[in-house]
């Protein structure tokens, strides 16, 4: 038998749509007072807003007859035309005031601008009675009491008070973040707020990142690139933090799409590939990106929470959130994140060795190089051993420059070489740490990189071929790639069962351990298969062969090569960070310096 479900099941089963949580609750009441034009949003919750909800705005308000209007399935004042491909506001369906009733105690109190009175309706597990008089200034108030009271196994699906109370911060922070020109205010059960902004006025770049400031601290001011790029009718704005400027999750990448914060696999994508070549894969950046585009080229009406966006043309999104990306990027030259040099101090202070900024935590995984610079007295190699490896030939770009020496460079005048592993330079206004290593090796991927744009890499020819034995496995999957490997100045063949031998090496690489570089790059391929080509996933074999090419921790430097790699360092992108999203250099400015001493 097929019969009608009654109104208020049809509600609740709407509800568990559009209300998963207190956070949806706070989200589709906070757009609603956008789309009403206020300036100010005021939002209160207890107990991580299971108890309770109040938002209170000073928008447009509405009238006796709209406020019995509104509690109603799809009554909306937000599309005139009927037109759900031209959408220009947050919310459209009509369903998050009747969802909400539909499971708790629902009161909503209001006022129309120039109104001559106030008007208040409840509604309760759905049933809802008539507008009556009610004392109101202006604006709207929507108090939302004892939620999922009428749908008490939705209670159990909500995780812990904290967790509810953070999701609901996590939401406010991005509609604040979308909308600098209103003051947010959240507050939960003790008197400090948990987010409170002003109205940002001025310039859009001005007024964003203040919001953002606010929102993600003043670290990520001082650490943020501006994103600026316009492709035929898209317009993508925002700041991005620089490579070394990076978390261990995602969940700091803000995305906003015509003003409306969205939770994009495409555009998460997007932000991926364009760090793929300064960060671990387990790193990732903090990123704030606003997308304009036609209403009619993006679909809102997804999924019913419409944090979800589907593109007209996904691809050329994709191209441009890439591109700008990276021309951003590369911009940005040596530049390194400010908050290392602030854990180097901080490391001097408490009298602990060094560590890895607030952006980086203990777990990240090093490179081979980074494991091995801590200098081992009972391992220490003899002055002899370090002639031996200084023996080679300087890498071809660093020869000797008159101005080398200059401290009035952005990053000094070599000093001088701790434990073979760090160069001390001194500026203008300070000093700067460089791991050679790692800054050595950011060279050389670009070098690499820069090489194949300009038609293939230059090869040079062993005199004694190099036979590497591997695993049977890890032999055929090389040979496989030799073709490939070739473009890339590499040049093995097979010999006999488990074992290459390179006959041709990359010049630009010098005197590199071939052999551990093998075995690295067997290992890359392999573990890559045959699913994707080595120019797919250049990045990482390039950043194997640039960490066996770059000069190792251990190796003694003169004065001229020091000096040369600083001002390569200057005029090579991406060189503040290495391949692995390590930075690669530390500046601690004088007056820091001084207030360690005691002198300030």
């Amino acid at each position: 038998m097929i019969r009608l479900l009654p109104p208020n099941l049809v509600n609740r089963i709407a509800a568990g749509e559009v209300i998963e949580r207190p956070a949806a609750v706070v989200k589709e009441l906070t757009e609603n007072a956008i789309d009403a034009g206020a300036r100010k949003v005021e939002v209160a919750i207890r107990n991580g807003g299971r108890s309770y909800v109040r938002v209170t705005d000073d928008g447009n308000g509405m009238t006796r007859n709209a406020l019995a209007l509104a509690v109603e399935r799809h009554a909306t004042s937000k599309l005139p035309d009927d037109d759900l491909v031209n959408i220009k506001t947050l919310g459209f369906r009509g369903e998050a005031l009747p969802s909400i009733g539909a499971v708790s105690r629902l009161k909503i109190t209001t006022r129309a601008k120039n109104g001559n009175s106030g008007w208040m309706i409840y509604i309760q597990g759905g049933l809802h009675g008539i507008p009556e008089p009610a004392a109101i200034s202006g604006g709207t108030r929507v108090e939302v009491a004892d939620l999922f009271y009428a749908t008490p196994a939705r209670l159990k699906f909500l995780k812990s008070e904290r967790s509810e109370k953070q999701a609901v911060i996590d939401v406010m922070n991005r509609l604040a973040m979308a909308q600098p020109e209103i003051g947010f205010t959240l507050r939960g059960d003790s008197e400090r707020p948990l987010l409170k902004t002003t109205p940002q006025i001025g310039d859009m770049f001005n007024t964003s990142l203040s919001r953002l400031s606010a929102i993600l601290g003043k670290d990520f001011a001082d650490n943020a690139l501006a994103v600026d790029a316009v492709r035929e009718n898209m317009h993508l704005t925002g700041y991005i933090g620089v490579p070394t400027f990076n978390r261990g999750t995602a969940q700091y990448q803000y995305l906003f799409v015509n003003g409306r914060p969205v939770k994009d696999r495409l555009l998460n994508g997007a932000v991926r590939a364009a760090y793929r070549d300064f960060l671990a894969r387990d790193r990732h950046p903090i990123v704030a990106l606003f997308l304009e585009l036609p209403p009619t080229e993006v679909d809102v009406n997804v999924h019913p929470t419409k944090t979800e966006v589907r593109f007209r043309d996904a691809g050329f999104v994709r191209g441009l959130i890439v591109g700008a990306l990276r021309h951003t990027l590369a911009e940005a030259g040596h530049q390194a994140s400010t908050t290392i040099a602030n854990t180097a101090l901080e490391s001097f202070r408490r009298g602990t060795g060094a560590g890895f900024p607030p952006s980086q935590d203990a777990t990240q995984p090093l490179s081979d190089a980074a494991t091995s610079t801590a200098p081992n007295p009972a391992s220490a190699p003899s002055l002899n051993d370090f002639e031996a490896v200084a023996a080679p030939s300087a890498p071809e770009f660093m020869k000797k420059s008159e101005d080398a020496a200059t401290i009035d460079n952005p990053l000094g005048a070599a000093r001088g070489q701790l434990h073979e592993t760090y160069i001390f330079a001194q500026t203008v206004d300070g000093i700067v740490i460089v791991d050679q290593h790692a800054a050595h090796e950011r060279l050389v991927y670009e070098q690499i990189k820069a090489a194949l744009a300009n038609g293939g890499v230059h090869r040079q020819g062993l005199l004694i071929p190099e036979v590497v034995e591997l695993d049977n496995m890890a032999a055929d999957a090389l040979v496989a790639r030799r073709g490939e490997l070739a473009e890339l100045g590499l040049v093995i063949e097979k010999f006999g069962d488990g074992a290459v031998i390179v006959r041709e090496f990359p010049a630009l690489l010098g005197n590199s351990n071939i052999r551990g570089m093998i075995r690295d790059l067997a290992d890359e391929i392999t573990e890559l298969g045959d699913t994707f080509s080595l120019k797919e996933r250049l990045n990482e074999v390039c950043g194997t062969m640039a960490c066996h090419g770059a000069i190792r921790s251990g190796r003694r430097l003169n004065g001229e090569e020091m000096n040369a790699l600083l001002r390569q360092m200057e005029a090579t992108p991406h060189s503040g960070q290495c391949n692995h999203g390590r930075p690669t250099y530390v500046e601690i400015k004088l007056g820091d310096i001084e207030r360690l001493f005691g002198r300030r």
